[in-house]
């Protein structure tokens, strides 16, 4: 079985993405394609749930209600006994302070203070008797009344306190969405580059994949045919193999992509990077870091050919220095090479370039 070394590059980019705006219950694309697919489920779950969840709310306030209520009247006529039996002591006191023209000036005087204040605290007590029982049970009352105005309010606006209920799980769902929905276009690419990793793994151990290759240069390549300088290079997959190195781009892409102009082509990012990396690989066999053995007429060099692979439609047309391949074809297409390096030297190569990319 190839040995296969890091994620493809969309799945990174996938991981990135959700990473950034805090969304980590996904672990596979699978997941990710059931959520989208599963969209719709999903918000009528949460909306079903808290359906459930005001109903329930409904009947614990109507059984809340009820108790309530009996407590009110519990507390409310303990209360009005006490105050009644504190009235029934003051007219009590009251009679007890007779006036008596035998007691001196400041007896009198304190008798008549007295029954002052206890005149006064009693008219309080009868005036105010309906507002101090009430007053007394006041917190009970105001549970009361918001259970009461509550269980109206779910009685007659029911969708609504569903949609009140469940608005935050539904407000992150959808956010959800749109984060995934930003991410197509990569989820549809890492489709097809898993797809080609898992066609490449059936080649034999002797053969090493790496995926999302790339490489950044400072300075920057002078690419003469282009009249452009490259600083950094990224391809999909780059497998190492006894018969050489293969550059494979992977697109999952529809007719009606192939047929965009919008779209950067494949054919020129594969060309781009070959001239990038033979410049390189180049320059480090004759400085002696990539260990090949040796031959008699001289330097060997380590051939790079162009793949790109079509996970859903091909174009008719043939490119020049590039192979456009069917998912179907890949493998065979890459058989046809005979080795040309052993065993060790193919996993030197690819030592070598695990080492060099970034």
């Amino acid at each position: 079985m190839c040995k296969v070394h890091k994620s493809v590059g969309c799945l990174t980019t996938i991981k990135t993405h959700l990473k950034r705006h805090n969304i980590n219950d996904f672990n596979s694309l699978n997941e990710l394609l059931s959520f989208q697919k599963n969209f719709s489920n999903l918000r009528q779950q949460i909306i079903s749930s808290h359906e459930t969840l005001i109903e329930n709310e409904k009947s614990t306030l109507a059984a809340e209600i009820l108790q309530l209520d009996n407590a009110i009247k519990t507390d409310k006529a303990y209360f009005e006994s006490s105050f009644l039996t504190e009235i029934e002591e003051l007219k009590q006191k009251l009679s007890s302070l007779s006036i008596s023209t035998g007691l001196n000036f400041i007896k009198r005087f304190v008798n008549y203070k007295k029954r002052r204040a206890y005149k006064n605290k009693l008219q309080d007590l009868e005036l105010n008797l309906n507002y101090n029982v009430n007053y007394a049970v006041r917190e009970l009352i105001n549970q009361y009344q918001d259970k009461i105005n509550r269980h109206k309010y779910i009685t007659l606006h029911f969708s609504d306190a569903v949609k009140e209920s469940c608005l935050t799980k539904i407000i992150g769902l959808e956010k959800k969405q749109r984060i995934i929905e930003e991410l197509e276009n990569s989820i549809y690419g890492a489709l097809g580059e898993h797809k080609v990793v898992k066609e490449l793994e059936n080649l034999s151990d002797e053969n090493v994949l790496i995926n999302d290759f790339t490489l950044n240069f400072y300075p920057a390549i002078y690419n003469r045919q282009e009249n452009d300088y490259i600083k950094s290079i990224q391809i999909d997959h780059l497998l190492v193999t006894p018969s050489g190195l293969f550059l494979i781009e992977t697109k999952n892409w529809s007719e009606k992509s192939l047929a965009s102009l919008d779209l950067r082509s494949p054919v020129h990012q594969v060309k781009r990077t070959n001239f990038a990396l033979f410049k390189v690989l180049t320059e480090d066999i004759s400085r002696g870091r990539v260990k090949l053995k040796q031959h008699h007429w001289g330097s060997r060099k380590i051939p790079i050919r162009n793949l790109i692979v079509l996970t859903n439609s091909k174009p008719n047309e043939d490119f020049q220095y590039v192979k456009i391949l069917t998912l179907k074809e890949l493998l065979s297409y890459i058989r046809y090479f005979k080795p040309i390096f052993t065993s060790t030297e193919t996993q030197d190569i690819a030592s070598y370039l695990l080492n060099l990319s970034d």
